[in-house]
């Protein structure tokens, strides 16, 4: 196992990411948009292509040599997500085309068939839409009411004021691990041991927090927790959704079609086992293998490791931050615990869209804008932010340039015919 303990590991690492070997705008590229999503290591790129060059056929129930092999890749892939997150059994894991279908999938198949007038949801007013908008749709549908966490001192999740909004009518708890925008590691052991203590179920956003954190979930106790493969060095259009056997079971299916099905009649149908009656139609064949190789990339880096030195480049991010008076940086300092490893913020006079096309100029890669958390924004009164966020292939250089780009921006639109 490698042990990411100095910046030249980290470079070390960053040649198995080919697209980071470039120049924009005459400037190396300085990829520091992770939370948005991540860079794909060879390892990943040549699964995706061998399964096309070699074992390219529709899984399950063919016979053929091809079918059969691309059928093993692909089942053996849910073991390799299990053993990821602890889960105790592969049909625990649900293959979706993002988080944000697994949480659709949760919400219309458990949601709208469980929750009753004045029933609450539980969420924050730190969430990306997708795990906000499809609770909105379903309590307007079955009269359930969302209520809100808000933050506490530190722009983090208020735990005290999270009890106080628990009773016999919170039927769910829906949180986000880790806020991509704040950067605030929420308490999901305990946040999921107090909803239990209600009766509450208890889902769990981890997209930001499966590409950089170890995951049990079995240790979490949720109910249930979705990820995005292309946060965690796996393609696009596959993700997860984590679901406990027992839930997943007493769960109608979502989709209805080829492959869930185990009869099908012309008045009715059965559905199949588990986790199959949740995957209707051809899958994303070739990501999800895909996935397993980003899953064995990042468990031989070790979770431990990939998160131990991105503590350390937030608390240089943050620091080289902290000292440019004209931010206003949004979520908990480090000073205040573990944080994840990105930074929203705004330049005072500034629009966040300007700031990032300006530092795209230099070759510095970040995000702008509400990052799907328009809510949020509009509670501190900005249209948006900028958000630098790092993966285990940065390095402190790299922020350095990044910091220098960003004061270099501030003196530019400080000049006096910008009216700042």
């Amino acid at each position: 196992m490698l042990a990411l303990q100095t910046p030249s590991l980290a470079a070390t690492v960053r040649q198995d990411f080919p697209i980071l070997n470039q120049e924009i705008n005459g400037h190396p590229l300085v990829y520091l948009d992770n939370a948005a999503t991540s860079q794909k290591p060879r390892v990943v790129l040549e699964k995706l292509r061998h399964y096309y060059e070699n074992d390219n056929a529709n899984v399950h129930r063919g016979a053929h040599q091809l079918s059969v092999r691309a059928t093993d890749a692909y089942e053996a892939v849910r073991g390799k997500i299990a053993k990821f997150i602890n889960a105790r059994s592969p049909k625990e894991i649900v293959y979706t085309r993002n988080a944000t279908e697994a949480i659709n999938l949760v919400a219309y198949s458990w949601g709208m068939n469980n929750l009753q007038p004045g029933d609450e949801i539980i969420t924050t007013v730190m969430e990306h839409h997708s795990n906000l908008v499809p609770w909105q749709m379903v309590a307007a549908k079955t009269g359930a009411v969302l209520k809100f966490v808000q933050l506490n001192e530190q722009e983090s999740f208020n735990l005290e004021q999270f009890k106080t909004l628990l009773s016999e009518k919170t039927k769910l708890v829906t949180v986000v691990h880790i806020s991509n925008t704040l950067g605030c590691i929420n308490p999901v052991e305990e946040i999921t041991r107090l909803a239990h203590q209600v009766g509450a179920k208890v889902l769990i956003d981890a997209c930001q927090s499966a590409p950089h954190y170890p995951l049990d979930v079995q240790l979490i106790d949720c109910d249930w927790l979705v990820a995005s493969g292309h946060k965690m060095c796996a393609p696009t259009g596959i993700g997860f959704l984590y679901g406990k056997e027992e839930i997943l079971t007493a769960m109608p299916p979502f989709f209805g079609g080829g492959e869930m099905i185990a009869e099908v009649f012309f008045d009715h149908f059965t559905t199949g086992e588990l986790p199959h009656k949740f995957e209707a139609g051809t899958p994303a064949i070739a990501e999800a293998i895909a996935l397993g190789a980003a899953v064995d990339y990042l468990t031989d880096l070790g979770m431990e490791n990939i998160h131990n030195y991105e503590v350390e480049l937030t608390h240089y991010l943050w620091q080289g931050l902290a000292e440019i008076p004209q931010l206003r940086l949004y979520g908990p300092s480090p000073q205040h615990g573990d944080r994840a490893a990105l930074a929203s913020f705004n330049v005072a006079g500034l629009h966040a869209s300007d700031v990032a096309t300006m530092m795209d100029q230099d070759g510095i890669a970040i995000r702008s804008g509400h990052h799907c958390t328009q809510p949020l924004h509009r509670l501190f009164d900005a249209s948006g932010s900028a958000r630098a966020s790092l993966y285990f292939y940065n390095t402190k250089e790299e922020i350095d340039l990044f910091l220098q780009s960003l004061q270099a921006t501030i003196r530019f639109f400080s000049d006096d015919n910008f009216n700042v």
